[in-house]
C-alpha cells in the first residue's frame, strides 16, 4: 500500500496529466482568444481613453482635446495611468477567465504574479504534504 505522500504524489500526478491533455486539446484556441484581448478603459472625466492588450501592453491612446482647457501636465500623465492600470487590469481579468476552465484560477494568478510561495504551497497541498 502507498504511503499518503506516494498516493498524494501520484493523484497530482494524475490530476497534472489531465490537465495537460486538457490544454493540449484547447489549448491553441484559448491561446489565440487570450492573444486577441484588447480592452479599452476610459478615464472618469472622459478625456483620456486607453487600449491595452492581453498583457497590459498600451496599443492606442486617445486624448480628448478637451484636456488643453486645463493644461496640468502632471494631472494628464496621472490621469493616463490610472487609466492604463485599470484596462491592464480587466485585461488580465479577461485572459484569466479564457484559461479558467483547464487551469484553476488561483494557480493561474500565482503564476502570473510571479508569486512562487503560493505556487510551491499548492503544490505540496496537492501532493498530500507540507513544504
Amino acid at each position: 500500500m502507498d504511503s499518503p505522500d506516494v498516493a498524494g504524489m501520484r493523484a497530482y500526478g494524475d490530476e497534472l496529466r489531465d490537465m495537460f491533455r486538457q490544454i493540449q486539446d484547447v489549448g491553441m484556441e484559448l491561446h489565440q482568444q487570450a492573444k486577441a484581448v484588447q480592452v479599452t478603459e476610459t478615464s472618469r472625466d472622459g478625456l483620456v481613453s486607453v487600449t491595452v492588450g492581453s498583457r497590459g501592453e498600451l496599443i492606442r491612446l486617445d486624448l480628448d482635446p478637451r484636456i488643453y482647457r486645463r493644461p496640468d501636465a502632471r494631472q494628464l500623465a496621472d490621469t493616463i495611468a490610472e487609466t492604463t492600470r485599470l484596462a491592464a487590469e480587466r485585461a488580465l481579468e479577461r485572459v484569466t477567465e479564457i484559461f479558467e476552465p483547464v487551469i484553476p484560477r488561483e494557480d493561474f494568478e500565482a503564476h502570473l504574479s510571479g508569486d512562487l510561495e503560493t505556487v510551491m504551497a499548492r503544490l505540496a497541498d496537492r501532493m498530500g504534504g507540507s513544504r
